[in-house]
């Protein structure tokens, strides 16, 4: 098992990349054993977080080292951002073909091109705006991911602005459930297989409310032709999981509501299966959302 201290300053920079029309900055983690056609996770920080704090957090470098995942890490410049969050609610960063989810388009073709990527096998994970930013991905490209996961985020265009934005964090307004399907829907032309969709929220979560999580799976239910009730729930590590499964019995959704949770990524640090290290976002609550993402994505 690493220690901490070897997960320190892990990441490298990714120096070129097409376009950067969101002026973001980009590290990348590529483990000793990375196999040719292997798979990439990118990965959204967030709030007052970097690139490096979220991935000592995570947890995920050490996953990658066990598993032979390459990771991209898209980083917020404070210049764009004071709270170096990504600007999920700018429309200029919203759409399909500029801001910042062209850049980090950019980088992951870069990052496929440069590392030998299955780009079949292409991931994208986020916290908070970093959580939100990947619903805006999620939407704008959903051909270039197999799979998302999205933790106390929000659902994609559920705010337009700064002042929507606060209020859709406490749980107030939002899009119809019509309304949510016809967004993603609307924002490329691509018409699926579309990327599953892994929601985690903690359950007393009071900088983003977690009934933003049921409106990011009723988002996606009906694109997965999965609405109504979940195909079963089950517990895991003590906490309950709901799952959506497709008329052929794939997994679509699952949602994780950590009850007791504040506003963070749930990690386990301790055990054999432990990963990561606590810190503010970073919740030590008995179940590593890292691990069991990358398993719901067949990568652990």
């Amino acid at each position: 098992m690493p220690t901490s201290s070897d997960n320190h300053n892990r990441l490298t920079v990714l120096k070129k990349f097409g376009t950067d029309p969101g002026a973001l900055h980009a590290e990348i983690y590529i483990p000793k054993n990375f196999p040719k056609k292997g798979p990439l996770v990118v990965v959204l920080h967030g709030s007052t977080q970097s690139a490096e704090s979220y991935n000592r957090g995570s947890g995920w470098s050490e996953l990658a080292d066990e598993c032979g995942i390459a990771l991209l890490y898209p980083e917020q410049r404070k210049t764009n951002n004071p709270l170096s969050s990504f600007n999920w609610f700018k429309s200029g960063d919203t759409r399909r073909g500029g801001g910042e989810p062209l850049s980090i388009r950019h980088m992951i073709e870069q990052v496929v091109d440069d590392h030998a990527i299955d780009p079949s096998r292409v991931f994208i994970t986020g916290l908070s705006s970093g959580g939100a930013m990947a619903s805006v991905m999620l939407a704008t490209y959903p051909e270039v991911f197999a799979g998302g996961a999205i933790i106390a985020g929000l659902p994609y265009r559920s705010a337009g602005n700064m002042m929507e934005a606060m209020v859709r964090m406490k749980g107030f307004g939002g899009p119809s459930d019509h309304k949510l399907d016809a967004l993603v829907r609307d924002a490329s032309t691509f018409d699926g297989p579309w990327p599953t969709i892994s929601v985690w929220h903690g359950g007393s979560d009071s900088t983003v409310d977690n009934s933003n999580a049921d409106s990011i799976v009723r988002q996606w239910q009906k694109i997965h032709c999965v609405e109504g009730p979940p195909t079963r729930e089950e517990e895991v590590d003590g906490f309950p999981r709901q799952v959506w499964c497709n008329a052929g019995g794939q997994e679509v959704i699952e949602e994780y509501i950590i009850e007791g949770m504040g506003h963070g990524t749930p990690i386990m640090v301790g055990g054999d299966d432990g990963l990561g290290e606590e810190d503010k976002y970073m919740l030590d609550v008995g179940i590593s959302s890292t691990r069991h993402i990358a398993s719901f994505w067949s990568l652990a």
